[in-house]
Order: C-alpha cells, then sequence, then structure tokens
C-alpha cells in the first residue's frame, strides 16, 4: 500500500502538468477532463448563470458516498488542480491495495469548478457578484442550485469543500505560513462538538499526522464561527460530516504548484481514511492541537527602511489581477510603520536607506509599487520566480 513517502516520490509521475498556475477557467478544465474521459464517468450537473456547463464525475463502486467540490470560488483554483492529479492517480496506481480500496469501498462525486463564470473573470463571487459559499441557505444563484440538487440526489455520507485561502494566514503564532488548513465546520452558534463533527475532525487529524511528516508547521485550523450560509455549514447541520480543505502558501510558491502536491496527499489521506475506516481511530482531540491560523503575514516587509525621513517598515501585499491571460501579482503597499508586528514572506533590511518610488518622491500607503529605489537602487518587489 503507497505510502505518504511513496506518493510524494512519485507525484511527478501522475501530475498534469497541462493545468500550471492560479488561472484555471473552464477551457483549460475541459482539456483536463478530456484526458480522463475514457475512465470516469462525466456529466454535465447543470449551468451556471452565463450557461456554462457544472461538471460532475463519478467514480467508484462503494457504498461509503463522498462528494466534493471546487472552485466555488472562482479564483480559488488549486484544489481544481488537485483533484486533476488525484484522478490521474487512481487511474494509474489501480495496482496499489490503497486504491483498491477506495474504488471498492466508495463512490465518489466530484465537481471540479462550481463557479465557472468566476473562474473566467478570476473572481472570488460568480458572474452575479454573490459569494456562492454565502448563499447555502437562501440559494438564489444557479450555481448554488446545481450544488445543492446534486447534495440531495447523492445523499453524500461525507463532504469535502474545497478552497484556497490568502498568503496572510500563519499556522499559530509562529514564522511559517498555513500551507494548508482545515476546519470541521460548526453546526450551531453553540459550536456544539457532535458525533458528526467528531467525523470530521478524526479524518483532520489523519490528514494532519500524514502532512506533519512532509510540511511540518505548516497545518493550521480554520475558525469555527458558525453561519449557516456557508456551505459547509449547512451540509454539517444536515448530519453530513463535511470538511473544509483550505490551501494556503509554501515558501516562494505563489502559483501554488508545491501546496498543490500537499493537497492532493491531504486528498488521497482522507478518502483512504474513510476508505478503511481507519480515521476512527485518531482522537477528536488531536483535531484541537491543530494551531488557529493566525493572519500574521505581508508578501513583502522592508524593514529598518527610511521613508520621508522616518525609519520604518513597510508592508508590501500582492494584488492578483488578471494580464494578458494569466494572474498578474501586484505589489500593493498595505502599511507604512514603525516596528511592524507580522512576519513576511519576504523580508528585506534595508539598513536605513531611503526607500522611494522609482520617480523618486515618497512611498505612501496603497501605492503600486513593483520597483522601488533603495539608496537610489532599483529592486524589484515582484514574487520570487515570476515576472
Amino acid at each position: 500500500m503507497m505510502t505518504t513517502e511513496d506518493f510524494l516520490k512519485n507525484y511527478k509521475r501522475f501530475k498534469f502538468d497541462k493545468l500550471q498556475g492560479r488561472y484555471i477557467d473552464q477551457p483549460k478544465l475541459e482539456t483536463a477532463l478530456n484526458d480522463l474521459k475514457d475512465h470516469y464517468t462525466i456529466t454535465e450537473l447543470g449551468r451556471s448563470f452565463l450557461n456554462v456547463p457544472i461538471t460532475g464525475i463519478t467514480f467508484g463502486t462503494g457504498k461509503k458516498k463522498i462528494l466534493a467540490w471546487s472552485q466555488m470560488h472562482g479564483n480559488e483554483s488549486t484544489t481544481t488542480k488537485g483533484v486533476i492529479d488525484f484522478l490521474h492517480f487512481l487511474k494509474d496506481y489501480g495496482d496499489d491495495e490503497g486504491v483498491k480500496k477506495i474504488l471498492q469501498e466508495c463512490t465518489i462525486l466530484i465537481l471540479p469548478m462550481v463557479n465557472p463564470d468566476g473562474a473566467a473573470r478570476y473572481t472570488r463571487e460568480n458572474v452575479n457578484k454573490v459569494d456562492l459559499n454565502r448563499d447555502a441557505k437562501d440559494i438564489k444563484e444557479p450555481e448554488s442550485k446545481v450544488l445543492r440538487k446534486t447534495f440531495e440526489g447523492f445523499k453524500p455520507h461525507f463532504c469535502f469543500n474545497l478552497h484556497d485561502q490568502r498568503t496572510i494566514f500563519a499556522a499559530g503564532d509562529i514564522n511559517l505560513p498555513a500551507t494548508l488548513s482545515f476546519l470541521a465546520p460548526s453546526m450551531d452558534e453553540a459550536r456544539t462538538v457532535t458525533e458528526v463533527r467528531i467525523k470530521a475532525m478524526k479524518i483532520i487529524a489523519a490528514m494532519n499526522i500524514e502532512l506533519q511528516k512532509v510540511i511540518p508547521g505548516q497545518v493550521g485550523r480554520f475558525d469555527d464561527s458558525f453561519n449557516l450560509n456557508c456551505t459547509g455549514d449547512y451540509f454539517q447541520a444536515q448530519h453530513v460530516p463535511t470538511i473544509l480543505f483550505e490551501c494556503g502558501h509554501f515558501q516562494q510558491d505563489y502559483l501554488r504548484e508545491n501546496t498543490r502536491k500537499y493537497f492532493t496527499l491531504s486528498l488521497f489521506t482522507a478518502v483512504k481514511a474513510i476508505a478503511s475506516g481507519d480515521f476512527l481511530q485518531q482522537k477528536e482531540d488531536d483535531y484541537f492541537e491543530i494551531p488557529e491560523n493566525k493572519k500574521s503575514f505581508l508578501d513583502v516587509i522592508l524593514r529598518n527602511a527610511q521613508v520621508d525621513g522616518k525609519k520604518v517598515d513597510v508592508g508590501i501585499q500582492y494584488s492578483e489581477k488578471i494580464k494578458s491571460g494569466d494572474i498578474h501579482f501586484e505589489p500593493v503597499v498595505q502599511v507604512i510603520k514603525e516596528d511592524l508586528d507580522f512576519f513576511g514572506h519576504l523580508e528585506i533590511n534595508c539598513e536605513g536607506k531611503a526607500v522611494k518610488k522609482v520617480d523618486e518622491t515618497a512611498l505612501l500607503e496603497n501605492d503600486i509599487v513593483e520597483v522601488i529605489l533603495l539608496n537610489k537602487e532599483k529592486l524589484s518587489i515582484n514574487p520570487p520566480h515570476i515576472k
């Protein structure tokens, strides 16, 4: 049976390289699905507001039913890439005992892109500017109706709600990014720990054990404030164990290709744990030992910079924009402050030297600064390995 070490060692063999980067829209997804159509049942489950197909992929013959969905937020594409990698893994490693167990014990239905209109525009919301993850109760939008109809028709025993989170999150109080975060959503305002939530917690605990072997200290626990309009909270309240997956930052990985790999591992681990029933051996207390996410990071911090005659720290955050058919990371000055109490994914010690814009005027908050002057020398503020 394939171990975590084996899975990562072989990852490049089943990674679907035709899906790369952050901008994954419907045409790119269709290219990926075309490579899988002879191995999986792929069906149209409904249409978006702009009449774009919303697709479901079904596989396995078992009694344990798992429903998973990705890109409910159009600009959160890492899990879509990981889902496609996972499907290639199952296809290519059908002789593995773990894969056999999954396909025998589980029936899995995955919606790889719930929000194709938002994906095309690289927006969190759908084309009507509605956050579909806040439409679970009212289900006003067509995409929400497709997901609800699928949920009610499929009658899953487990749900996986697949998302991305911003680069701002740390796993607890330490200087490490939350590369993956998980949540067993609450079922009520009191955040009652029910048997349904405990099942989700135990699956998360099983994933965390494996992830700590490869990204120690980089797994977080998402906030469990209750909101019945959130899809995960709503499905959990319907007594279906539901897990929120959040893909975050890995060091110097703004295209989230490393995060993608660890997400795919976590997906395999979760499904394998359900198939075998081994997750029941975990303790819910181990779930609560996972550190809570903290908003502790900025993308770039210029430490000890002289700005307009004062010694300060300059915090810069990337804003993601579509440019020439791809995602452009636009550096924006978020905060200028003495002794800035954040970690930076990149920190530059300016040693008290003057920092200015390229036109030699003073930096201001909200400035876009792809290049700055550090002691009159040009310095690029673009993400590592991205031009």
